[in-house]
């Protein structure tokens, strides 16, 4: 079941196209990526999809609702946490989480109660009472997801949620995408992070001038993108010889006795090269395959940020 559908969403300013027939569809419990550079309208999306932007074109569902039939079913069933913190600096953290207990027209003890689980979930307690100005990125940050979790979303719009924040910030806020997952929730998440993409998405979709240029698996992307190959490691020169013989397609180094084979790095195509050698000595294996930049600079021409995370 989809949490998420789009068919031919467009939208222009002017003469300015920012998207231009844009079909999605995204399961329910799950993490649905969306890549692209600045400007290739993810964040267009994100407010379209949440009721914020009404397009020139095309129609959507969100959580069962018809997105021009029913945008206040979609209002209700929704979280959004965009690029900017929501957070309210004249209010402390409980009193954020309370103002929106409000705005769901929970009743005061419930909201208090509500208040209170999340500020536990976030590990915001002993900031309750602490006014969000002498918090950290991270936990505004935390604060500003914990807000859109007052009303029980069941599909969250998180748009560039961790830029700016520090690697273990943000793999705190990973952890909580995770655990919101396994509870059920869909994450539409946007972001110019391969690394964020790569360990959270079970989907992934390429944004660029307005179009969806490649959508797939992180690894299904991978494989499109050539230069994947393995690396054999020899210890003795025969072998090294007899598997350039055996494997044509192949770069010998005989400085370092390896042998780098081209593979689309499927498990297939692993085990298909290892029969082929058989018989052959190979003392060591390394599967080398295309990231995510690899893709973004075949389908964009475009370098993405990418990150290390400690």
């Amino acid at each position: 079941m989809n949490a998420i559908s789009a068919r031919g969403l467009r939208k222009a300013y002017g003469d300015k196209v920012v998207l231009d027939g844009i079909d999605l569809d995204v399961r329910a419990g799950s993490v649905f990526a969306l890549l692209g550079p600045n400007g290739a309208g993810k964040t267009t999306i994100v407010n379209i999809l949440s009721t914020l932007v009404t397009p020139n074109a095309g129609r959507a569902t969100v959580a069962g609702a018809d997105l021009a039939e029913n945008p206040d079913g979609i209002r209700r069933a929704i979280g959004v946490t965009g690029q900017f913190s929501a957070v309210d600096d004249l209010l402390n953290g409980e009193e954020n989480l309370m103002l929106m207990a409000d705005l769901h027209h929970l009743p005061r003890t419930a909201g208090r109660a509500k208040a209170a689980e999340l500020l536990a979930r976030f590990e915001l307690t002993d900031a309750a009472t602490k006014l969000p100005s002498t918090y950290s990125g991270g936990m505004r940050r935390k604060l500003d997801l914990a807000m859109t979790l007052v009303g029980d979303p069941k599909v969250i719009f998180l748009d560039e949620p961790t830029t700016g924040l520090d690697p273990r910030s943000r793999q705190t806020m990973w952890d909580i995408v995770r655990d919101l997952v396994a509870d059920g929730v869909t994450i539409f998440l946007t972001t110019q992070y391969l690394e964020e993409a790569d360990h959270l998405a079970d989907r992934i979709a390429v944004l660029d001038h307005g179009r969806i240029v490649a959508e797939g698996t992180p690894d299904e992307l991978k494989r499109q993108v050539p230069g994947g190959h393995v690396t054999l490691t020899f210890t003795d020169g025969e072998a090294l010889r007899q598997a350039a013989t055996d494997l044509h397609a192949s770069t010998v180094d005989r400085e370092t006795m390896t042998l780098q084979v081209p593979t689309d790095g499927s498990v297939a195509s692993l085990r298909a090269l290892l029969d082929r050698l058989d018989g052959v000595a190979v003392d060591g294996i390394a599967m080398h395959t295309p990231d995510l930049d690899d893709v973004f600079l075949t389908l964009t021409g475009q370098q993405m940020q990418a990150e290390a995370v400690k």
